[in-house]
């Protein structure tokens, strides 16, 4: 709950944070898209693993939910597979990435 206490001021992403609070557990992922969007697109998890720089195995257990994911490897996938990551986080339904912002 102390996480929790830093969205209070705003409405949106407090009622964000309960939500993904709420379907949390002992297991890391479950709420994730990993191995539907990997099969949908046609890739193995030893390809995506390649990609990632890391074990076949720690990959699986990115799906799983056995291991967290890092967030630099859910942004590598969300630019790999064009989607972005809400939507990987099954935050959206939608699977269109943001536009980039230009400063």
């Amino acid at each position: 709950m102390k996480n929790l206490l830093v969205f209070s001021f705003c409405p949106i992403l407090s009622q964000n944070a309960i939500y993904i609070a709420n379907r949390s557990s002992n297991r890391y992922n479950e709420a994730m898209r990993l191995k539907t969007v990997r099969e949908e697109k046609h890739y193995s998890q030893k390809e995506l693993s390649a990609i990632l720089g890391v074990r076949q195995n720690t990959y699986s257990q990115y799906e799983t939910g056995a291991r967290q994911i890092p967030i630099e490897a859910l942004i590598k996938l969300s630019t790999f597979y064009d989607v972005s990551v809400d939507y990987l986080l099954e935050l959206t339904e939608i699977e269109d990435r943001y536009s980039a912002v230009i400063k």
